[in-house]
């Protein structure tokens, strides 16, 4: 009897249709799937497909399969051929400068911060910014991480401070913001393809870059001589989480309210991915004879000091760029003095 039961029951649960979902929701993310960006993806589909009982559907694109670079990829979102898309601050400039703002440095004092920042109203600026700009086409979702903080690292020795830079060839994306960032510190920008950088620290043509820990291990730049890395934290490295508007506004309430919190999901797994690779990612970098510099609180004051003429050509020269750069630099202050007093052990 219990075997016919059950003989039974197989074979109604192949004759069961499939139901399709209501929604079908197409995320296009970079092609390596170990970084930060398809660790948040995953989250964001587990939970959407969840969440809505089934009535969304996540598919999940790594690599150039539907778009080749920002630019594209963000005319796809416009166009509504893509619904989610992740860029970087760079990847992004061209149609919305303003987001050029992660490139500047020392703005955001540490992970708790940006943090803090990342989940308040300078969010809503940029999301507002850029639907306006988008025609109403591109909502900006959240923004989270994608490889911890950019650091200087390079070939030659250690740097302490920002005369140690003199005359060093940095590698810079072809952008002029990250050029004149490295200028003000006294190095030489010299733009260099993300996959020519390996053989141009072998070679010397560059001497040294900017780059998070888990980027210069992936790309095994210590094979190349790039054996010094100073902590200074000069970026964060936000990720962008872009949608079709209409994508978005076109669900019912109730399943914005789920992807909304998907994105929440998200980005609170792109915060921690990046805390957790790093670990291994550095412990690796010293076991290879890798030398790590953290500055003085004394001496990261130099390095903003030297950049402060950054900020002035970021406002001057940036659409958008005068509000963006006052509207990060009140979050960030408010958002030190919140964590600052919640810290103050010593009050009752």
């Amino acid at each position: 009897m219990i075997k016919k039961l059950m003989t039974t029951l197989a074979a109604t649960a192949i004759a069961l249709p499939a139901f399709a979902a209501d929604y079908n929701l197409r995320a296009v993310v970079g092609s390596n799937v170990n970084d930060e960006d398809y660790d948040g993806i995953v989250v964001f589909k587990d939970f959407v497909e969840a969440a809505s009982n089934g009535a969304i559907e996540v598919e999940i694109f790594a690599g150039t399969s539907l778009c080749a670079n920002g630019a594209e990829c963000l005319q796809g979102i416009a166009d509504g051929s893509l619904d989610v898309y992740i860029s970087t601050s760079g990847g992004a400039a061209g149609i919305f400068p303003y987001v050029q703002i992660f490139d500047l440095p020392y703005l955001l004092r540490d992970d708790r911060v940006a943090e803090e920042v990342l989940r308040g109203e300078f969010v809503n600026l940029l999301r507002q910014k850029a639907l306006e700009d988008s025609g109403g086409t591109i909502r900006l979702m959240t923004i989270g991480n994608t490889g911890g903080w950019r650091n200087f690292a390079n070939t030659q020795r250690v740097v302490q401070t920002p005369d140690d830079l003199a005359g060093m060839k940095i590698r810079t994306v072809v952008a002029d913001l990250p050029q004149e960032l490295v200028r003000a510190l006294g190095a030489s920008p010299t733009p260099i393809p993300w996959p020519e950088l390996f053989t141009s620290l072998q070679t010397g043509v560059v001497e040294g870059s900017k780059n998070g820990i888990t980027d210069i291990m992936g790309m095994k730049f210590p094979d190349a001589g790039l054996q010094y890395v100073t902590l200074d934290g000069h970026a964060y490295m936000g990720a962008l989480w872009w949608m079709n508007n209409e994508s978005y506004m076109g669900l019912p309430e109730g399943l914005r309210r789920v992807v909304a919190d998907g994105f929440y999901a998200l980005q609170q797994a792109t915060f921690a991915s990046p805390k957790r690779k790093s670990i291994q990612a550095y412990q690796d970098f010293v076991a290879g004879g890798g030398s790590l510099y953290v500055p003085t609180p004394e001496e990261k004051q130099m390095f903003r000091d030297a950049a402060a003429p950054v900020y002035d050509w970021f406002k001057a020269n940036v659409d958008g760029g005068e509000e963006v750069f006052d509207a990060m630099v009140a979050a960030a202050a408010a958002a030190e003095a919140e964590i600052d007093a919640l810290n103050d052990l010593s009050a009752n």
